[in-house]
């Protein structure tokens, strides 16, 4: 067994000049950085007082597990003769919020519209279920994660 380290900061921007002095005097705007990386605009969702236009943690949560799928299906194929030339995941989650405001994610379903220009379609949806099983972030996560491929054969 291997351990991999990963190291991110996380930094709240969204003091304007109160601090959280009331629940509706701060914004929610952070930045997630990695060195050597650009960063990436941050904030809640919408529906808890966030700006629309950053990412928020459930979409970049919905979109690890999609990007993971798609790498670990992408290796697969190379190793198994599926020739992918175009990708594309319309991943959704689905989050239920409680009614004290904690809440949790009932289930996570990618779609993946794949288009391959060698080797079986078969093959190519039968994958997806390996990919699934190793998929690192699928592996983590403690809600079911679903694929609903889509594989276009081209010549």
């Amino acid at each position: 067994m291997k351990d991999h380290q990963y190291t991110t900061k996380v930094q709240w921007v969204g003091n304007k000049g109160e601090g959280t002095k009331t629940y509706s005097s701060y914004s929610r705007n952070h930045e997630i950085s990695i060195s050597g990386k650009d960063a990436i605009l941050g904030s809640s969702d919408p529906s808890f007082r966030g700006d629309a236009t950053r990412y928020n943690p459930e979409e970049l949560l919905v979109s690890a597990i999609s990007s993971c799928h798609m790498l670990w299906y992408l290796h697969l194929c190379a190793v198994n003769g599926i020739v992918v030339t175009s990708y594309v995941d319309y991943a959704e989650g689905i989050m239920v919020e409680e009614k004290n405001g904690s809440g949790h994610f009932k289930k996570v379903v990618i779609r993946p519209k794949i288009t391959i220009s060698a080797g079986e379609v078969s093959i190519a949806l039968a994958l997806h279920t390996q990919a699934h099983e190793f998929c690192f972030i699928a592996r983590s996560v403690n809600f079911p994660v679903s694929c609903e491929p889509d594989i276009e054969l081209v010549h």
